[in-house]
């Protein structure tokens, strides 16, 4: 089967109704709220939406949320940063309360996607369950977005600390130089494609591994990783750290639905991308889309250092 598509699953929640239909009652919506709660904050004044989540896969620790915001006429709110409130539950008082900054998508020169921002943020989260996140873009027309953060006992993709999978992955040299067997990125990536994931693991070599389709992305903004993958190669070269670039698709046809690797890998979405150390453990990961930032900082801090 394809995977779940987070476009999906943003068009749901937007078009839900959460008074009625997102786990909040008729009944419950007619009492005041607690002073002080997360339910208080949300039904202050401004517009009010549900969060368009750009992750998913979590587990207890230090949580990547990567969100946007997208008001009632479809237009996604592109901010510098949002105040962030987590709770255990719409009632209660948040325990956690932070910012979430806005992280540019793509690089020059890429496709556009349907944004340009992201609002990620990172949450200290001590055990599973789920929990209610209200999001503030700060600055200009008050609007709040409210979702929902389910944390599981494992994530389904490897952790921070797994050891990584020994995939074979294809590249130009087992394919014969098959770019159109290899990526559905135009131009090929074929910097990403010389090395297979087993290979760098037989080398010791530490390597970043995006797992994504270009030509055939599902959401509103995971198309340019692989050009934020390549550009930060390029400013690694000459260090050894290999950059490597796996589609997600059988045959790179959706309607084969996904491939061996993604399997191999348990990928619950795409796109994905690991940094794993020289030990073969994932050193980072990005669910999602990410930025030529984020990946350059992690780069240096868990591979290159």
């Amino acid at each position: 089967m394809p995977l779940p598509t987070r476009l999906a699953l943003a068009v749901t929640l937007t078009l839900c109704v959460w008074v009625a239909g997102c786990g909040v009652s008729s009944t419950d919506a007619k009492k005041e709220p607690v002073t002080g709660s997360l339910e208080a904050l949300w039904r202050a004044p401004g517009e009010d939406v549900a969060i368009v989540p750009g992750t998913a896969d979590f587990a207890p620790g230090k949580v990547r949320l990567s969100f946007l915001v997208v008001d009632g006429q479809g237009r996604v709110v592109t901010r510098p940063t949002a105040r962030v409130w987590l709770s255990r539950a719409l009632g209660a008082k948040p325990f956690l309360e932070t910012t979430a900054r806005a992280e540019k998508i793509g690089v020059p020169g890429s496709d556009e996607a349907d944004a340009t921002e992201i609002f990620v943020t990172r949450l200290d989260i001590p055990k599973a369950g789920k929990y209610w996140v209200l999001a503030e873009p700060v600055g200009g027309r008050k609007i709040q977005a409210l979702g929902n953060v389910v944390v599981a006992k494992k994530t389904a993709a490897p952790d921070i600390g797994d050891r990584a999978i020994v995939s074979k992955t294809p590249t130009i040299a087992s394919t014969g130089g098959d770019f159109a067997a290899l990526t559905t990125r135009k131009p090929p990536d074929r910097e990403l494609l010389r090395s297979s994931i087993a290979e760098a693991l037989a080398a010791k070599a530490p390597f970043v591994v995006t797992f994504s389709t270009p030509q055939f992305c599902t959401t509103r903004t995971c198309g340019p990783v692989v050009d934020v993958v390549d550009t930060v190669r390029k400013r690694f070269e000459g260090t050894g750290i290999r950059f490597i670039h796996v589609e997600i698709y059988t045959d790179n046809d959706p309607a084969k639905g996904t491939n061996r690797w993604v399997a191999e890998w348990k990928l619950p979405s795409e796109p994905f991308t690991f940094l794993v150390g020289r030990n073969g453990l994932v050193k980072e990961r990005f669910e999602g889309t990410l930025s030529v930032r984020e990946l350059t900082d992690a780069v240096q801090s868990t591979l290159a250092a």
